[in-house]
This record gives structure tokens, sequence and C-alpha cells, in this order.
């Protein structure tokens, strides 16, 4: 990449964004890159390292187009005599409210074999390195599994007037006990180490509905598997052979299109487990990682540190010439009419709905915020009918995020306007 700007634009900016730093007592990092020169038009701390939040969802991204294709891999399995034994690939979709059906429910009901889960491929964390151990009781924290069930949470509800929980899936039901809090909390609060929770009635007394993350145990997925499919499902310990078949579940980008606009950390997580499976025969995030890193990232400017799908990860570290540069990359191997649906859209979808209005949408890309931080990068459309690459980025500013995207938006909005 070629440096060049106008002594007018890098004049005003650096001022700006000078300013922007002593307001607000931070660190921000701006490269405006021109795909189409294959040169920066601008750059200010391009090349410093930022916690990039959510923008780490980018890099999976590019990942998951590299290796999945069009096909969620949903299953895969053997069957042997009169058994069927299988193995989640990490596909979230099974079961998930979130989504359409996969058509793995379907199959497994459609098989007279007996049924046997294994859950030995699974060569990971629950969480990831650098999360927040404190989340756990947070729908954006969910635990990555080997094959999820119902997006990994279950909900509890109560109605006004009624005197019962209402609990889906049902089996949940075991788990709940009456507690004893009287002010502050939730109304459910679940054990950090298993998936006892306790309904605090007093708390809300009237209604509510919580959505509450459980915890993977092998029991807890085949007593779900069983009540679901009204038939036993066995849990084994069977290593996964090569000679399995791979059932495939939804269009990839039912995926993508949740996890870049409504910045599902679940579903990045799972992406990355999926590659995994098929690079190997273990889900393990790392073996994703270092396969793209090596193959894909070698040329890149300023290697990243990448440790998660999601960027839940504190220790996730990459610099805004890294991400602009990642952006050119998909740009350059997708088509606009592929990549662009895939995205949030200032003032229309995603995390953008409500920031960078417009008559026309001029923003298109991924927002990541983390307590403290907060990025946005991806593409701009300036009002010359240019398309622009930008990464954004925002580390350590002791307030909230409000003032930061306000200012933000003027100063993208300012480059929309004149270039």
């Amino acid at each position: 990449m070629a440096v060049a700007c106008s002594p007018l634009s890098r004049t005003v900016l650096n001022k700006k964004l000078k300013q922007f730093e002593r307001t607000h007592h931070h660190r921000t990092g701006l490269v405006v890159y021109d795909p189409e020169k294959e040169k920066i038009r601008y750059q200010y701390n391009g090349g410093l390292y930022f916690t990039p939040a959510s923008n780490t969802k980018i890099l999976t991204l590019y990942a998951s187009l590299k290796i999945l294709g069009d096909k969620v891999p949903a299953l895969k399995y053997i069957e042997k005599g009169d058994s069927l034994i299988f193995w989640g690939t990490g596909d979230p979709t099974f079961l998930n409210p979130d989504f359409p059906p996969s058509g793995a429910l379907e199959f497994l009901l459609g098989r007279s074999s007996g049924l046997y889960f294994s859950a030995s491929n699974f060569l990971d964390q629950r969480f990831g390195p650098g999360w927040a151990w404190d989340d756990y009781h947070y729908l954006y924290s969910l635990e990555k599994s080997p094959l999820p069930l119902y997006g990994n949470y279950f909900t509890v509800r109560k109605d006004s007037g009624e005197m019962w929980l209402r609990v889906n899936p049902r089996h949940f039901k075991n788990f709940l006990w009456l507690g004893d809090s009287i002010e502050g909390g939730q109304a459910i609060e679940r054990n950090t180490a298993s998936n006892q929770a306790d309904y605090n009635p007093l708390v809300n007394e009237t209604s509510f509905l919580q959505e509450i993350p459980f915890s993977f145990t092998d029991d807890l997925s085949v007593q779900l598997l069983s009540d679901t499919l009204g038939r036993k499902v066995t849990a084994i310990k069977r290593h996964l052979t090569p000679d399995a078949s791979v059932f495939i579940g939804l269009p990839t980008d039912t995926l993508y299109k949740k996890m870049m606009q409504d910045s599902d950390n679940f579903v990045a997580e799972q992406l990355l487990l999926m590659c995994a499976s098929v690079l190997s025969d273990s889900l393990n995030t790392e073996i994703a990682i270092d396969h793209v890193k090596e193959r894909y990232f070698r040329a890149m400017p300023d290697e990243p540190v990448w440790k998660d799908g999601s960027g839940l990860s504190r220790y996730n570290l990459f610099t805004p010439r890294f991400i602009t540069a990642l952006w050119e990359m998909l740009y350059r191997e997708n088509e606009e009419s592929v990549l662009f649906p895939l995205l949030a859209v200032g003032g229309r979808r995603g995390t953008l709905r409500n920031w960078y209005k417009g008559e026309v949408p001029y923003i298109y890309g991924k927002t990541g915020t983390l307590s403290n931080n907060h990025c946005l990068s991806g593409f701009l459309k300036t009002k010359k009918g240019k398309t622009l690459i930008f990464s954004f980025m925002n580390n350590n500013y002791p307030g909230t995020s409000g003032p930061i995207k306000m200012e933000m938006e003027q100063i993208l909005r300012e480059i929309h306007l004149k270039y």
C-alpha cells in the first residue's frame, strides 16, 4: 500500500483527531484507503495496536468464507449395524429459535437406528481466553460447545397475574430453586459452576422474561436431545473417524448476517469451531486461527494478535492498517453484491441502525464495542460515488461510548461529503 493524502485533508483531520483524543482522554486511530487507486488517503496512528472488540468478527468472516463454503456442516455421523453415532461440528443453528430449521432434527428423527452422541472431538475451553468470567450469565457470553442446542440458553417467563413460571426448554425446570433475595440482582440467578439457578420472586413480583445461558455437559446434551426427539439418546466416548459422513445444514450466509449485522458473539465463536471441524477432526478455535494466519495473513501489515472469534477477549490486538488491508482482501475476493448484504448499514440495519443516517446509505461495516473501547470499520461511500475502506479505532476512554460515536460520525460524514 502506497501512502498519499492531500495536505488540506491531513491538516484538518490531524487537528480534529488530536482534539478528539484530548477531549475524551483516550487514543484513536484512523486509516482511510482508496481501493481503486490502491493508496492510503489518510492515516493517524494507523500502525498502533488497539483492542478491536467485535471488529474481530471480520477475521472470523474471512476465515469462514475461505473454509466453510456455501452450506453449514451440521453433523458428522457414521452408521454401524443398528446404531447411528454422531458428533457435533459446532453448528449453532440446531433448535436455535434465531434460525430456521436446519434439517438436523428431521435427520435424527428419521433414523430407526439407536442414537449415540459423542463429544470427544471438542478440544476447546467453554470460554475464550481473556473473557470476563463474571459475564457468564449474560447472553452475549454464551459457552462454546460441540453441539449447541436451543442456542445454548433457556428462557424463564412470568406473566403478570400468573403464579407459575414458564420454562423453555422444560427440562431446565429441574434446575430451578426458590431463592431468598429481596432486592437487586435478577429474578433468576444461575450458579457459576453448574446449571442450578435460584428464582428470587421478590426481585420482580409482576412479570419478566429472562434468557439464561446454560453450561454444556455430555449428559445435559443427551437429556435435551432425548426430550426433544422423544426417544433415548446415549452419550458415548468415541473418537471421530475419517470415514464419518457430513450432514449439511443451512446456507452459511444466514450465519454471517447474524454475526456481522447483530454482532452475535455466539455465532462467531461457533463459526471458528466449524472451520476447525473442516480442517481437522477436532473442534478447537486455535486450529482455525493458526491456519488462517499462516495461509492468508503472512503478507499483511502488522501481524494480528488474534485469540477468539467474537472479540470478547481483551487479548486481541489489531492495527487500523491491518483492518483496512483485511477489508481490501474481502473486497477483492467477493463481489460487492455478495459482501455488502452481510454487513450492518448506517441508518438501516444491524448495530448501525441508529447511526450514520442519510438519504442514501454511506457506511457499510462492522462495529466493535467493549467497555471503554469502540471501533468501526468497513466501507464508506462518498458523495462523489467513490468507495473507500476505513478503520476507526478508539480505546481507553473513561466515559461512555455515546460521545465517542457522535464525534466519529461527524468525522466520517465529513469524509463522505468532501471526498
